[in-house]
């Protein structure tokens, strides 16, 4: 069985959180809302997101509100972020910026 991911202290989160771009939060959660340039590409943006998921077995909140999506990441098991949610929102900020 996989160690369980430790969540971040809270100078390593807003370092982190600071040199990703629009994310915010705290320990418990970071956020993010992207506007698309359309609803289909909003969920094109949200499929994307779910491959990147399912290869880290890492899933991600998402809410959509047609060109609007919000990103939602931490890890449940580890009762916060971890460096598997900065890692996940880096990947995340890659495929918004090639959108």
């Amino acid at each position: 069985m996989p160690d369980r991911p430790a969540p971040i202290a809270p100078a390593d989160l807003a370092h982190a959180v600071a040199a990703l771009d629009g994310w915010e939060g705290d320990l418990g959660g970071i956020t993010r809302t992207v506007e698309a340039t359309s609803f289909p590409a909003a969920i094109d943006l949200v499929r994307a997101v779910a491959e990147i998921a399912q290869e880290m077995d890492h899933h991600p909140d998402i809410d959509i509100r047609w060109r609007k999506v919000t990103f939602t990441l931490t890890t449940h098991d580890a009762g916060g972020v971890t460096k598997l949610d900065i890692d996940q929102a880096r990947r995340i900020d890659a495929l918004v910026a090639n959108e």
